[in-house]
């Protein structure tokens, strides 16, 4: 059912311009043309000497923002009523797309497939020669909802479930290569579902150098990723898996 993702980053419009800047920077893209009514989307472009396909949009955002998930479909009508029936909730029908809800109130859109799309983008090098990729969407999931939720994201997508190597973590992998795939995180905690962004490194210190470069702030260290607002103090995660690796 699914053709492609997108990982949506939505950022609040006085930081905007900054944030577009960051991401287009760190991931090794230019961003597009802008377009809808007030011109808060656009795309970010990977070079198009990679024969690649975009899989980061952004969009200019009242309030705090974050990040949502648009899955282009070839039947949106038929999309919707089959999330409806695992428990999302219809937020919005709007002429060409549709926004939902998860079960525990993750924001997602399904969006017309177009023609088919080549191969995700590759790791992108930093100055120092330092490799990473926008590879992983984590939802965070309140702990009496993890069930349900992990449930839900698994028959929706109809991806690989998989047990991650902690217990508070498992993975959704897409059958086939596709921009992201999902970490779904157990928390200890009752709140409703959000998603971050992780980035794949080949060296993580040596990431969040350049990020903090960028305009990034580091919040947390771990041994295998670290903690970083961006320039609107969303956060993300730059993790050790390898960048090479990723959506395969």
């Amino acid at each position: 059912m699914i053709r492609w993702v997108w990982a949506f980053l939505d950022r609040p419009a006085a930081r905007f311009d900054e944030c577009v800047t960051f991401w287009s920077t760190i991931t090794g893209t230019e961003p597009s043309a802008r377009r809808g009514e007030d011109g808060q989307f656009l795309t970010l472009l990977p070079d198009p000497a990679l024969f690649a396909a975009a899989g980061i949009k952004m969009q200019s955002v009242t309030g705090l923002g974050g990040v949502h998930l648009d899955f282009d479909v070839e039947d949106i009508p038929s999309a919707v009523r089959f999330a409806l029936d695992l428990g999302a909730e219809l937020v919005a029908n709007h002429p060409g797309y549709a926004v939902l809800r998860s079960p525990s109130g993750q924001l997602f859109c399904f969006t017309p497939a177009g023609p088919a799309k080549s191969h995700p983008a590759p790791a992108h090098t930093a100055p120092d020669g330092t490799l990473s990729r926008l590879d992983q969407v984590c939802l965070d999931i309140g702990a009496s909802d993890h069930s349900t939720e992990s449930r839900f994201w698994t028959t929706l997508t109809g991806w690989d479930h998989t047990q991650g190597t902690r217990p508070e973590f498992s993975r959704l992998r897409p059958k086939e290569p596709l921009p992201v795939q999902f970490l779904l995180q157990h928390l200890g905690d009752d709140r409703p579902t959000t998603a971050h962004i992780d980035l794949a490194s080949s060296d993580i210190e040596a990431t969040a150098t350049w990020h903090e470069s960028l305009g990034a702030t580091i919040i947390d260290r771990q041994p295998h990723w670290i903690v970083m607002n961006d320039p609107a103090a969303a956060y993300y995660c730059v993790t050790a898996r390898d960048p090479h690796s990723a959506t395969t």
